[in-house]
C-alpha cells in the first residue's frame, strides 16, 4: 500500500463539478493499493498516517500529529501510484491490486482512521475526480507499506 501524505491549510476533491469531500486543514492522502496488499499493510500505513509527526508544536517545530493536532483527512484513490514507467513512456500499472479488492481495501483504511478519531472525508472511488488544496509548508511525504521509500 501506498501513500502520498500532504500537510493541506485547505482541500477538496469534486465529482463531476460536485463536491465529495472538504477538509479545512489537516491531511490529503492519495492512497494507493497493490495487488500483494494485505491487512497487515493496511494497518500499517493507517497508523503511520495518523500519528505522522508533521504539525507544528509550540515552537514550530514538526511535532505533532494529525491526531493531536485535530485536523481533518481527505483519502483519494489513486491506482496510479503503482504506475511503473521505468520501461517504454506508457506506465504499466500491474502492480495495482484489482479494483473490487481495491475499493474494500481504500474504505477498511478510512474506517480504521475513523476508528482512531479522526474526521475522515473522500473522493469517490474510481470516478475521474478533481482535487484542489493549499499545501501547508510545503509539506509531502510518500509512504510505501513495505517500506520500498
Amino acid at each position: 500500500m501506498r501513500a502520498v501524505v500532504q500537510r493541506v491549510r485547505d482541500c477538496a476533491v469534486s465529482v463531476a463539478g460536485v463536491e465529495r469531500g472538504r477538509i479545512s486543514a489537516g491531511l490529503l492522502v492519495y492512497l494507493g493499493v497493490g495487488r500483494e496488499d494485505t491487512d497487515k499493510d493496511l494497518e500499517y500505513l493507517a497508523e503511520k498516517v495518523a500519528n505522522l509527526r508533521i504539525f507544528p508544536d509550540e515552537q514550530d517545530k514538526m511535532n505533532r500529529s494529525v491526531l493531536e493536532s485535530h485536523r481533518s483527512v481527505l483519502v483519494v484513490s489513486q491506482f496510479t501510484l503503482y504506475g511503473d514507467a521505468r520501461a517504454g513512456r506508457r506506465p504499466s500499472y500491474t502492480g495495482a491490486a484489482h479494483p473490487e479488492v481495491a475499493r474494500g481495501m481504500y474504505e477498511q483504511f478510512m474506517e480504521r482512521l475513523r476508528r482512531s478519531g479522526l474526521n475522515v472525508q473522500s473522493g469517490e472511488f474510481a470516478a475521474r475526480m478533481e482535487v484542489s488544496y493549499v499545501n501547508d509548508g510545503p509539506v509531502t511525504i510518500l509512504l510505501d507499506s513495505r517500506r520500498l521509500f
